[in-house]
């Protein structure tokens, strides 16, 4: 059978993650350190785990609502009004989901009719590009630069908004690069979320793992005028460590958690009752452990950060936040693939090229610093050692 021919076009149309095509590479090889990988090296809280335990001790193996678990939701709805400042009603407007990722894809659906165009920054995470067109619709790129610590300024997403613009796409701290706006261009782009009338998706997975105590995080959901335009998402999957448990949040205005909502019931049902319970059990008394984390990250970052500048070629600016850094390599003469290519070949150290990332990375690398100091040593002598012979 040709199944080219029976696959959707649209599902056709979208690339490989380059992620995944890089990685593949790696499989199989002995001694590789991987800085690749965006997921925390530390196992999810002890009490976070027996949590899910004892809900399954205690035969809790059954579907949830829709929504979610009331406890969960109105814990969420608590802590979102403690740390973002923003509130939000847990029996209306907060929808647990299966990971911030398939929040975002209820978003996306909920929101676009065909043609609809969304605008997002680059360099971003590899899912934002092929979700807008697999929800039909048209992706707007406004490319993000080293000379502004990859911030988005509002002078240049307000050249990419047109008429057919219905949705604007955050990430901050970003995945890949670490960056952070600063309040008073954040203030900007929500005066021109206003003026075009547009809804923001607010991806905040990385918004307790930032590093400046006098930068503490900014939701643009706080912002006058914005909670009613925004759609808030966040989850478990860094700050707690449990990538595994697959449980992430969205809240939003009634209709549009309702209309999130209507997706997530018929594709998903209901999230892990198991990893639901692990949630509470995160929220509730998990702050301590969230935190000693975070000072671990900030450790490492100050290291890499410093080692990286160390080597000749090399010059990398300082992330305010989330895990990775990410270097600009241009002065070796090397693509970032090829210099992911030969660093691996040569010192089996595993970094993602920057323009898995969307063309605005070209000429860097995604280094991911979430594992151990003993390995981030290792790979920075090997990385050095790499670089000197260019």
């Amino acid at each position: 059978m040709d199944y080219s021919k029976k696959i959707s076009r649209q599902v056709a149309g979208i690339p490989r993650s380059g992620i995944r095509d890089f990685f593949e590479l790696v499989q199989g090889r002995e001694d590789v350190i991987s800085l690749g990988v965006g997921e925390p090296d530390f196992a999810t809280p002890w009490h976070i785990r027996e949590a899910a335990i004892y809900s399954l001790e205690k035969g809790q193996t059954s579907y949830t609502s829709n929504l979610g678990m009331p406890s969960l939701r109105k814990v969420i709805s608590s802590y979102v009004s403690g740390f973002f400042e923003v509130d939000y009603e847990s029996d209306s407007e907060v929808l647990v989901t299966v990971g911030v990722s398939e929040a975002i894809d209820l978003a996306l659906r909920a929101l676009l009719n065909p043609g609809d165009e969304v605008v997002y920054h680059t360099p971003c995470y590899v899912s934002y590009l092929p979700s807008v067109s697999l929800a039909y619709g048209v992706p707007v790129e406004v490319a993000t630069h080293e000379r502004d610590n990859f911030a988005l300024r509002a002078d240049m997403l307000e050249q990419a908004i047109t008429p057919k613009t219905r949705v604007l796409m955050l990430n901050f701290p970003t995945n890949p690069t670490g960056a952070v706006t600063p309040r008073s261009e954040l203030e900007k782009i929500a005066r021109l979320c206003v003026k075009h009338d547009l809804i923001v998706l607010s991806d905040e997975i990385y918004c307790e793992l930032r590093y400046d105590a006098h930068d503490p995080h900014c939701s643009i959901a706080s912002l006058p005028g914005m909670k009613e335009r925004t759609v808030l998402l966040h989850g478990f999957s860094k700050a707690f460590a449990m990538t595994g448990f697959r449980l992430g949040y969205a809240c939003a205005p009634q209709p549009l958690i309702e209309a999130m909502m209507k997706i997530h019931q018929y594709a998903m049902l209901c999230a892990p009752i198991t990893s639901q319970a692990a949630a509470l059990e995160a929220l509730e008394h998990g702050e301590a452990a969230m935190l000693k984390m975070r000072d671990s990250y900030h450790q490492r970052r100050d290291y890499v950060v410093s080692k990286l500048n160390e080597m000749e070629g090399i010059r990398c600016h300082c992330p305010g936040g989330a895990f990775y850094v990410f270097p600009d390599i241009r002065e070796t003469g090397l693509s970032s693939k090829e210099f992911a290519m030969r660093l691996l070949e040569a010192e089996d150290v595993a970094a993602v090229p920057g323009d898995a990332f969307g063309d605005a990375g070209q000429g860097f690398l995604r280094c991911c610093y979430a594992t151990s100091f003993d390995e981030l040593k290792e790979a920075m002598t090997r990385m050095k050692r790499f670089v000197g012979t260019l």
